[in-house]
């Protein structure tokens, strides 16, 4: 696809995987409008900081609103939606927004891309829909469980791109990323925790550390999500992006105290961990659909992107709260 010939929008643009990819479809050639979260500060998230913020048009507006996201869509070819709410902790005390923001919002996006002829919507999933893993690895066919507030209202908005792929033949493509990390990835995140309090305090504070993530950087997710875009076939497929490699969070939190050449001490906390019955035990993806249908497979190794992480954490310290538990 010759990205100079597309206007994209990307909401969720000021997150973290989406100013990653903003920014990769900058560098494709693409001419990219950003959709950040309206705020009274007038912040723009990670796109404050981008190398390539003069290179995006940036429009704040909320999924929410339909009326205000419907003018961001004027011209556009593709949207990328990645905008939600995303923190798994938080949605067991504030559900009601989880389905007004990844429900109700995706809902708007995508009605407004129906009813503007949008060419094609590239919709965010999670693995978290799975919950914990019946069979090993995960394939699309697998049961989809919600365990969480958070997936619960996921499974939602992924039934719905689904519905309107069906009912109203609406281009859509979902794909569903396994546990992204990288730069700019907030402490709500595994990653971001252990390497920040290694750091300040030289120990770190972990809930449950035997569930089992399957880690993909977040260079390579961006690079399936313009995959899928790529890919006509792809239209109507929900698309796992992952490595097909599990470790536990225990075995991770040893990894980074060895890669950051520090000793190890693991302090248990039970405010971190999950209840029981929503914890996700087992995650590790099955990437067979992504290898044929978008021809991508991740390319960095979880060490590489490990040392890539703590490198920008340890030299933007100042985005933390290492100290606190960030839901």
């Amino acid at each position: 696809m010759d990205w100079s010939n597309k206007k994209i929008l990307v909401t969720g643009a000021g997150g973290f995987i989406g100013s990653h990819l903003a920014e990769q479809i900058v560098l494709k050639g693409g001419s990219v409008r950003a959709l950040v979260h309206y705020n009274a500060m007038g912040r723009w998230g990670w796109l404050d900081t981008s190398d390539y913020l003069s290179e995006i048009e940036v429009i704040p507006g909320d999924i929410t609103d339909k009326d205000s996201f419907s003018k961001a869509l004027d011209g556009i070819d593709i949207v990328f939606h990645l905008a939600a709410l995303i923190g798994i902790p938080y949605s067991y005390r504030a559900p009601r927004s989880y389905v007004d923001t990844n429900v109700i919002g995706t809902l708007n996006v995508l009605q407004s891309a129906l009813d503007q002829n949008i060419d094609l919507v590239v919709h965010t999933s999670t693995s978290e829909t799975y919950g914990s893993a019946q069979y090993i690895p995960i394939d699309e066919e697998h049961p989809l469980l919600g365990q969480s507030p958070y997936s619960a209202s996921k499974i939602g908005a992924d039934k719905l791109a689904e519905s309107f792929n069906r009912s109203f033949n609406l281009p859509v493509v979902t794909v569903r990323p396994f546990n992204t990390y990288g730069p700019r990835q907030s402490a709500r995140a595994v990653i971001p925790t252990i390497v920040t309090q290694v750091l300040t305090q030289g120990w770190v504070n972990l809930g449950n550390l035997h569930p089992t993530r399957d880690l993909n950087y977040v260079i390579d997710t961006t690079r399936g999500f313009m995959s899928a875009a790529e890919h006509p076939e792809a239209v109507g497929e929900v698309i796992n992006l992952g490595t097909g490699h599990e470790i536990s969070i225990g075995e991770l939190a040893r990894m980074i105290f060895r890669l950051m050449g520090k000793e190890e001490e693991i302090r248990a906390d039970t405010d971190r961990a999950r209840p029981q019955a929503s914890e996700v035990d087992r995650l590790c993806a099955d990437i067979t659909k992504a290898r044929e249908i978008l021809d991508w497979s991740p390319s960095y190794s979880l060490e590489d992107g490990l040392l890539e992480t703590i490198d920008w954490i340890q030299n933007h310290l100042q985005y933390y709260k290492p100290s606190l538990y960030n839901i």
